[in-house]
C-alpha cells in the first residue's frame, strides 16, 4: 500500500476513525509516467552540462593525450589489414609520407600483407621511406614494381630489430624478429610529427 501511495495509484483517507485506502481514476496512472519523465530531462540535463565540461576539459589540456594499443601475434595480420584504411586516411590529411625504419622480417613474415597494400589499398599519393637491414627479401620486393615503396639499406653495425612506422599521426612499432610477434599501435599526433621530422632528417644525410 504504501508503494502504491508513493506511486500516486491509490490515496488514504483519514477523514474517520478509520483509515480508507481509494483508487485514484485510472487517468491518474498517467501523472506516473510525468513524474519519470520530469526526473529523467533532470537526469538528461545534468549529463549534457557533464559532457560540456569533460570536452572543455580535453580542449584546455596543454597536451595531447596518446592513444596507445597493443597487438599481440594472433589478431595481427589483421590488424594490418583493418588498420591500412584509417592510415591512408591519417596519411592524406598530411603530407602523405610514411616514413621509419623495418626490420627485413617483417616483410618475410607478412609479404602477401605488403603485396594487397600496394596492389588494393595504397592510394596514388602517398610515398613510402624506409630504411631496412639489407637482405634477399627486400632485393625481391624491389622488383615487383611498387615505385611510391622507396627502400634504403641500413647498413650501421647496430643491431636494429625493431620495425618502427610513422605513419600520419600514428607511430606503429612492431618486433616480428621473433615469436611471439606483436606490435604497439601509438596515435598522438604531436610524437609521430616529432618522429618523422627526425627520420626525414636521417633519409635526406643517408646514401
Amino acid at each position: 500500500i504504501g508503494e502504491l501511495i508513493k506511486k500516486g495509484v491509490i490515496s488514504q483517507d483519514f477523514s474517520q476513525a478509520r483509515t480508507y485506502i481509494n483508487a485514484l481514476p485510472p487517468e491518474e496512472l498517467l501523472n506516473i509516467i510525468k513524474k519519470e519523465e520530469k526526473e529523467l530531462e533532470k537526469k538528461k540535463g545534468a549529463t549534457i552540462e557533464l559532457i560540456k565540461e569533460i570536452k572543455n576539459s580535453i580542449s584546455n589540456t596543454p597536451y595531447s593525450v596518446p592513444k596507445i594499443r597493443f597487438i599481440g601475434e594472433d589478431e595481427l595480420e589483421n590488424y594490418l589489414y583493418k588498420q591500412a584504411p584509417k592510415w591512408n586516411e591519417s596519411l592524406t590529411h598530411g603530407d602523405s609520407l610514411w616514413i621509419g625504419f623495418q626490420d627485413h622480417s617483417f616483410a618475410e613474415h607478412y609479404q602477401a600483407w605488403i603485396d594487397w597494400y600496394w596492389k588494393s589499398s595504397a592510394p596514388e599519393s602517398i610515398k613510402l621511406q624506409l630504411f631496412t637491414n639489407e637482405s634477399s627479401i627486400e632485393k625481391q620486393l624491389q622488383k615487383q614494381g611498387y615505385t611510391n615503396r622507396l627502400m634504403k639499406f641500413y647498413k650501421k653495425n647496430h643491431d636494429l630489430t625493431a620495425s618502427t612506422w610513422i605513419v600520419g599521426d600514428y607511430l606503429i612499432m612492431l618486433i616480428t624478429n621473433q615469436r611471439p610477434h606483436y606490435a604497439i599501435e601509438i596515435l598522438n599526433p604531436v610524437l609521430a610529427k616529432n618522429q618523422r621530422e627526425i627520420f626525414k632528417t636521417l633519409w635526406s644525410l643517408a646514401k
